[in-house]
């Protein structure tokens, strides 16, 4: 399913934490979500000179590849392309992590407190106080007011505001909150951190947070053999500068940290279906609910009969669903509310385009029309876009914006009208830097697509039904598995032609750009966690319009949880029972911080309550991430992956290891397909991606990329050589038998239409748009954002696999994660074959 947006990092617990406001090549990328970028520019200031990776990515060969059905065949096994990786592949992982120990499991840190840290502000305040008259320097040089400050005074003495941080091979899994103006600053903070590192050691920094940026006050190191085993290292530890001495006044720091390897943390044994009941991922915002029913979305329609027929368990046929059609029915069967958010709304899109079968009334119209319609019956409508801040539209000022997101078209449709729309800019929380605020709110977006509607219940009840995935509401979506991209262009892409490769329009004649998603639909209790995060967001976006939301519990026909909302789910809003076959335990995972919702946590220990991680100054959410990690790591079998971007795991690069891509999910992969390989079993990773991002695929920030994205590859070969080399396999077996990538690809014949219709408006013969149009071929652009893991537990969302997306302070993302609990390995005792499976 296709995808179209960017991301790199994460922040604590396991996640790993880039220096808020430093610049690197991946982390300030202001396109990672872009879908449609026209003048395709990332930050290049602060990057360094990529070589290029080619214009078909990491060494794409044009060597046709099918994916097999058993594994992932469920997209009608269109035509691959293979990534040969050739040298990649057979480069080992050794050298790079010589005399290194790999620490793969949970470390768990606590960071209690420090004493005798020395004054690091003493220049910092005086420079302050000669250049407080100017405004520009004042508010980033502002610091966190203290109790002092509050009553409208500065203290007395300007010292050191420390914060601890822990870091692994370069990259930083954790950090603490700032303490303002405190030489024994009391943390008391606990993390508990995934860990997928090659190191020497564990270092904890101690830093003074300031305006020029954080300074550093010292570190300790423990040697990795002295937890290696589970052993735990605790007490009162000197702070030592980096020229090996104490630092100044004799500086401490209080901690106590423990190792657990992965192979002996019970919650990845047996996989997803643990026989336990350890169900879900466990302390996250939104724990795993109960009595659910999931549909699953290939692409935002699917022709009848057009996908083979596929049997479930006792030969039942899976049904294709149709993600538009079933979208557009809900909007109209709405009699509450119908609430949007999305990186892009465009009011011009039409749902219903196949007319093979009948369309329910209202269905012909467009998304705008639609949504004008329903508030007019009384609806409540509301939509929350992203705020493209380089689009205007104004008296004075008229731009599409850089991402041609129509933010500024839609708002304009919608004035005067009952449909609520709000702009939402991706602020950063207050709490942040200045400087901080200012990378957030210009790099980082809302990617968040979700889709709330009420729905028939039982009886005469209503309640509520969710959709959430990869697909926006804008042009360019809809699709079909056939992905065509010449021959429907006068039929369901008439007037929604969308090619961001090349400079054309549809008169040119093609071709378009195939696009292909994942979507789904969750009814049940964990509906109703989506509602949450939408109704977080909106109270954040509006302020002052929160009672624009409808109070559901004060309407007695619509039916909602009960308050505290049970962790497996209120009964009451179950739609499946347990001993139902086809009923469904589903979970609600994010990535987003305070600064995009209202509600999170505002202190340290509310966010551990809340199973949220605390950065600097802000509660984070970054539980889709940890939702990969937990799928990865109890992965028995396989593990199918479509995305639009697959970049990670930065500090075990070959090259340009402080890039800041550190999340986890790359060498997660890597490392399960080593452990099987040790163990003498077989495990395969087939991952889809685009043969090159959305844009020009030959410009600087394309190719920078493909450069990265290939720099994630070469790692994770070299871990599954090392591997085969540590059992003597090396040259009997080949890494591509474990891991491999594709690119998806179509090409058309000419039409007897397109013969007798030429297009009015051909490229130049010389163009590489019509050499496009003489091969017939062009890649289809995935934009799915999921996984499904040993054909019984799948996770589908917005997110994508790199920083933007995992890191929870950068792009909001939503995502979901759930299994059939009679559809899983231990409960089959052999290859589940429910609704994951196909």
């Amino acid at each position: 399913m296709p995808g179209a947006e960017t991301a790199v990092g994460a922040p604590s617990n396991g996640a790993t934490m880039p220096e808020a406001g430093a610049p690197n090549p991946l982390g300030n990328d202001p396109v990672g979500h872009g879908h449609r970028p026209h003048h395709h520019h990332h930050d290049h200031h602060s990057q360094p000179k990529m070589p290029q990776a080619g214009v078909h990515g990491a060494g794409v060969a044009m060597a046709a590849g099918r994916l097999g059905r058993d594994r992932s065949g469920r997209h009608g096994e269109p035509q691959g392309y293979l990534i040969d990786g050739h040298d990649m592949q057979q480069d080992t992982m050794s050298e790079l992590v010589k005399d290194k120990v790999l620490l793969h499991g949970t470390l768990e840190v606590w960071l209690k407190e420090s004493t005798n840290l020395p004054n690091m502000d003493m220049f910092s305040e005086k420079f302050r106080q000669c250049f407080s008259y100017l405004t520009i320097c004042k508010a980033p040089c502002v610091k966190a007011k203290t109790k002092a400050e509050s009553h409208g005074h500065r203290p007395k003495v300007i010292t050191s505001d420390p914060y601890a941080a822990v870091n692994l091979a370069g990259a930083r899994v954790a950090r603490t909150r700032v303490i303002s103006n405190n030489t024994n600053p009391k943390w008391d903070e606990y993390f508990s951190i995934p860990v997928a590192h090659y190191v020497n050691d564990v270092e904890i920094t101690v830093k003074d947070n300031d305006m020029f940026g954080a300074q550093l006050i010292g570190s300790v190191t423990i040697p990795v053999d002295k937890i290696i085993h589970g052993e735990v290292v605790e007490g009162w530890h000197d702070i030592m500068t980096p020229s090996g001495k104490v630092a100044h006044g004799n500086a401490q720091i209080l901690f106590k940290i423990k190792f657990t390897p992965v192979e002996r943390n019970p919650i990845y044994f047996g996989g997803v279906g643990d026989p336990k009941g350890l169900h879900g991922v466990p302390n996250t915002y939104f724990p795993c609910r109960k009595g659910c029913e999931v549909t699953m979305y290939q692409d935002a329609h699917i022709m009848d009969g057009a996908l083979p027929e596929i049997k479930l368990e006792g030969g039942v046929p899976f049904q294709h669903r149709k993600a538009w059609e079933e979208l557009c029915t809900a909007i109209l069967e709405a009699h509450h509310l119908v609430y949007i958010a999305g990186w892009s709304i465009y009011t011009k899109v039409r749902f219903w385009r196949d007319t093979t079968h009948p369309m329910p009334d209202g269905a012909e119209l467009t998304l705008g029309e639609l949504l004008k319609r329903k508030s007019a019956e009384g609806v409540r409508v509301l939509l929350l876009v992203w705020d493209d801040k380089t689009s205007h539209q104004n008296p004075f000022i008229k731009t599409e914006g850089v991402m041609g997101v129509h933010d500024e078209e839609t708002k304009s449709f919608f004035r005067n009208s009952a449909v609520r729309c709000v702009l939402a800019p991706r602020y950063a929380d207050t709490r942040l830097s200045w400087f901080r605020q200012q990378v957030v709110g210009t790099l980082y977006t809302h990617h968040q697509k979700i889709t709330i509607v009420d729905s028939q219940g039982p009886g005469n009840k209503r309640k509520l039904t969710s959709f959430i995935g990869g697909l926006d509401l804008c042009d360019g979506r809809f699709d079909t598995p056939s992905h065509c991209i010449f021959s429907t262009l006068n039929t369901f892409h008439k007037n929604d032609f969308h090619q961001p490769t090349f400079t054309l329009g549809a008169d040119a004649g093609g071709p378009r750009e195939p696009w292909h998603d994942w979507h789904c639909k969750i009814d049940g209790p964990a509906a109703y966690d989506v509602l949450t995060n939408f109704e977080q967001r909106w109270r954040k976006a509006t302020r002052w319009h929160d009672d624009e939301l409808i109070q559901i519990e004060r309407i007695s026909w619509i039916l909602g949880p009960k308050a505290p909302f049970p962790p497996e789910g209120d009964p009451k809003l179950y739609v499946t029972k347990d001993e139902d076959p086809n009923t469904w335990y589903t979970q609600v995972f994010r990535s987003i911080d305070s600064g995009s919702v209202k509600g999170f946590p505002k202190t340290v220990k509310e966010a551990e309550k809340e199973h949220l991680v605390w950065g600097k100054s802000i509660a984070i959410d970054i539980s889709i991430q940890m939702a990969y990690i937990k799928a990865i790591r109890s992965a028995q079998h396989f593990i199918y992956i479509e995305n639009q971007y697959f970049i990670g795991s930065s500090y075990n690069w070959p090259d340009y290891k402080d890039a800041g891509a550190n999340h986890l999910i790359p060498m997660e992969l890597a490392l399960k397909i080593a452990s099987k390989i040790r163990e003498g079993q077989h495990f395969a990773v087939y991952v889809t991606i685009p043969m090159w991002p959305e844009g020009v695929p030959d410009s600087a920030a394309m190719q920078e990329i493909l450069f990265f994205q290939t720099q994630t590859m070469k790692m994770m070969y070299g871990v599954i050589a090392d591997a085969l080399k540590d059992v003597g396999k090396l040259g009997e077996r080949h890494p591509r038998d474990y891991l491999n990538f594709y690119c998806l690809g179509n090409r058309e014949t000419v039409t007897d239409y397109e013969k007798k219709n030429p297009p009015p408006n051909p490229p130049a013969a010389e163009s590489k748009p019509a050499a496009v149009q003489k091969s017939r071929r062009f890649m289809i652009y995935v934009h799915a954002k999921g996984m499904v893991v040993d054909d019984e537990y799948i996770i589908c969302g917005s997110a994508n696999i790199n920083q933007r997306s995992m890191d929870g302070s950068r792009d909001t993302e939503i995502a979901m994660g759930a299994f059939q609990p009679s559809f899983t390995w231990s409960k089959k005792q052999g290859h589940p074959k429910g609704q994951v499976s196909n």
